[in-house]
């Protein structure tokens, strides 16, 4: 095929190289199945690190991004993965990837302007694509850069605390399927037999493929709510101390992946290969674009907020491809946009090492403070499946039909299945950074349940920004690997992991915590009858108990920062 020889006149580069690209390229699989590729090379005849990024979402999104890598030195390849737009081959999400990563690196590796080094990069399902090519160890990887992804593909993808992420489910599943539906119409054309039809505007313009061949790995996902053995092979924590690469990780404060961008972080800076050369940044941001001046959800974070990922992405592989002694050599291992300063700052670890984790405790009075509760009484409401909490803002994708990021959550305080506890106004900044959750002692009339807890930082003028949350389905609160029926009216200890954030609570704020059992559609219902989530459709209401007494002093334990010395 004919090569495009194009000249970048890039600012951001002193002596941009002149790129060429192909197109097309192939790319074959050890089970046969051919993939197509773009690569991108300096129109030098030497030999360059080479970056590689795998996409289920078209190749050709990435022209831009990979012309200025490559013009900066290195060759870059750009590649559909398995079923998807160009490449061969049917897609079923995480199955190939770490086969077909293997195989594309050393592939790519062995490309004539290439020196042997190669990085990854890219977010999302891009980030996946690059864990799994790393646990399968190809030798000529080196170095990779995930962006928003996650660490399992259970937990933090497809459920948390034992609830399906039904809004990133289906949403995600649905936007994929416009390829493959267009991919499997085209196979089933056949026009030559359809005019032979009488009467002639009868003719079948197409035949579309059935629904149900669409994304059966969606229905394969309701049906192991537990985590099974069907999750197994892409457990990347199972692989951590085998892995050998450098990695900046990368996640957001507001996306559906931070708990396991933090955990890729953790694990393989713990106990990896290559622990020492483990990098962390963690910003504002959510699953979506951010505006150029900063804005994410409902606030404004400000310019410095904006992650430029070409300029991150070359410093990163100048450092881990070329040896550049930048601030990835010199600098603190992880760094962290302290949201209410809106400011980034620099740390030695995460969490931080001098994190006193305070228990701020519930009361009947609805306050939240750091004292244990006495005789309090519990406090009641009545969950009805059929009329949820609905979701504002928060941790979600796809789509904008429902925004996310940090969102005012009053819309929601007045219903009578929302209980709100929170402090006085503070009389001095409060810093929380790192690991939050929320331990409850809870009674259910049903046999199963959700218990849901979501963080605010409520202004003086009343509105109250999200800053996380999370759920536990009561029936896996000991393992997700196993249901526990509850017993109704039994009281149970529940820990409802709340992920991590970092944020200073301004004084003249309130800290402030909602307790229910939905967020809907974030995570699906819980219909409150202990029946797998499959095929189910009855439901019954719930009436709930939240205890918090000297036996039961339910709490949400948040990561407090010590100001520092005067």
């Amino acid at each position: 095929m004919r090569p495009l020889l194009l000249f970048l006149a890039i600012p951001l580069f002193a002596q941009p190289y002149r790129v060429v690209i192909q197109t097309g390229v192939p790319v074959k699989m050890r089970d046969g199945v051919t993939l197509r590729a773009d690569v991108f090379r300096p129109d030098d005849p030497g030999k360059f690190p080479l970056l590689l990024e795998r996409t289920p979402y078209n190749r050709a999104g990435g022209t831009s991004e990979a012309s200025q890598l490559a013009a900066h030195g290195y060759v870059v390849v750009i590649q559909d993965t398995r079923g998807r737009f160009a490449s061969e081959g049917e897609f079923y999400p995480f199955r190939n990837e770490s086969a077909d990563g293997y195989d594309s690196v050393e592939w790519a590796a062995a490309l004539p302007n290439s020196n042997g080094h190669v990085g990854m990069f890219g977010g999302s399902y891009v980030g996946a694509t690059q864990m799994l090519a790393a646990i399968a160890m190809p030798p000529h990887l080196d170095a990779i850069f995930p962006y928003v992804t996650a660490a399992e593909y259970y937990e933090g993808w497809t459920y948390q605390g034992g609830s399906l992420m039904q809004w990133f489910a289906s949403s995600w599943s649905s936007g994929l399927t416009i390829d493959t539906l267009t991919r499997q119409a085209n196979s089933r054309l056949q026009p030559k037999e359809w005019t032979a039809t009488l009467p002639v505007e009868a003719y079948r313009m197409t035949d579309p493929p059935p629904v149900s061949g669409l994304a059966p790995y969606f229905q394969d996902w309701v049906a192991h709510e537990r985590n099974d053995e069907y999750w197994r092979p892409w457990k990347i924590s199972d692989h951590y101390s085998e892995m050998k690469v450098k990695a900046l990780h990368a996640g957001g404060w507001h996306d559906i992946f931070l708990g396991g961008s933090i955990r890729n972080y953790e694990g393989m800076h713990k106990v990896s290969l290559a622990r020492e050369d483990q990098r962390l940044l963690l910003g504002p941001w959510a699953h979506a674009a951010t505006s150029p001046e900063g804005k994410v959800g409902d606030v404004v974070f400000g310019k410095d907020a904006v992650l430029d990922m070409t300029g991150t992405a070359l410093r990163w592989f100048d450092y881990a491809l070329k040896g550049v002694q930048n601030e990835y050599a010199t600098g603190a291992p992880v760094r962290i946009f302290v949201m209410g300063e809106n400011k980034w700052r620099e740390e030695r670890e995460f969490p931080l090492a001098r994190t006193k984790y305070t228990k701020y405790f519930l009361h009947s009075s609805h306050e939240l403070n750091t004292s244990a509760p006495g005789q309090d009484g519990p406090d009641a409401y009545e969950y009805d499946p059929a009329n949820p909490v609905p979701t504002i803002g928060g941790r979600l994708c796809c789509g904008n039909q429902i925004p996310p990021g940090p969102a005012d959550q009053r819309p929601n305080e007045g219903r009578p299945d929302v209980l709100i506890f929170s402090t006085p106004p503070l009389d001095r900044d409060v810093e929380v950074t790192g690991w939050i959750h929320a331990e409850i002692d809870a009674a259910s009339s049903a046999v199963d349940t959700d218990f849901t807890a979501l963080l605010a930082d409520v202004e003086p003028s009343g509105y109250a920004r999200f800053l996380t949350d999370g759920i536990v389905r009561a029936r896996y609160r000991n393992s997700t690997e196993k249901a526990e029926p509850i017993v109704p009216g039994e009281i149970y200890h529940y820990n409802i992991d709340m992920w991590a954030s970092s944020n200073v609570f301004k004084a003249g704020h309130r800290i402030r915590l909602y307790i229910s059992s939905s967020n809907f559609p974030r995570f699906n219902r819980n219909l409150n009858t202990g029946e797998p989530i499959l095929g189910a459709t009855r439901t019954v209401k719930a009436s709930q108990k939240i205890y918090h007494d000297a036996k039961h002093p339910s709490a949400l334990v948040l990561p407090v920062i010590p100001s520092p010395s005067p």
